[in-house]
């Protein structure tokens, strides 16, 4: 919800690093991979204890995530690959967090388990939906807006990272949105796909 109306107020900051990163001579790809690489990283520092660096390692590649698809645009250079790389090395990211959480936290591994199956189901709909309707938007495939995107998961991670004395109830929380935002997508693809 907040990527589909709230991009318009971080457009300009997005704008600003995808400039400099073309300024550098980086592609599209290698922003995506080092979002990744960053990405990964907040896991790792959850699981060693460092929240805040964790939340703000997570944020940077959200921004670079960002990044890659403006500067694709910029150049005039998306590509089916470069959107198979974000979409895949994303839910990496997510993993990392989940699993850095899930061994550090034992007790909450059912809840972090729950969430990791809401995310696939999710994910399922919202790819099928993209590869099978010819509807294209902004990104190089049909984005289907819903209640769970990148910007929520990103709040809901930092929650569960910093305020892990309650990981339990903030993952479950997750869970029934990203479950929602399934079924909120799976309404909207019956109206797109029927016709």
């Amino acid at each position: 919800m907040l990527d589909t109306h709230g991009r318009k107020y971080v457009a300009p900051l997005i704008k600003s690093v995808a400039n400099v990163f073309i300024r550098l001579h980086f592609t599209a790809n290698t922003i995506t991979k080092i979002a990744f690489l960053v990405g990964i990283f907040s896991g790792i520092l959850a699981y060693f204890e460092k929240e805040i660096l964790a939340v703000i390692i997570l944020w940077i590649s959200g921004l670079l995530d960002a990044v890659d698809g403006e500067v694709a645009r910029s150049q005039k250079d998306t590509t089916a690959w470069g959107t198979l790389m974000d979409i895949t090395f994303d839910r990496i990211v997510e993993l990392s967090i989940i699993i850095g959480l899930g061994l550090r936290f034992p007790n909450s591994r059912m809840e972090l388990l729950f969430l990791s199956s809401a995310i696939i189901i999710s994910m399922t709909v919202f790819l099928t939906v993209g590869a099978l309707s010819e509807k294209k938007g902004m990104k190089s495939f049909y984005y289907q807006a819903g209640v769970m995107e990148r910007t929520e998961g990103f709040i809901l991670f930092s929650l569960m990272i910093l305020f892990n004395k309650y990981l339990s109830i903030i993952t479950i929380i997750y869970a029934v949105l990203v479950l929602f935002t399934a079924f909120q997508r799976l309404c909207e693809a019956k109206k797109i796909l029927d016709n």
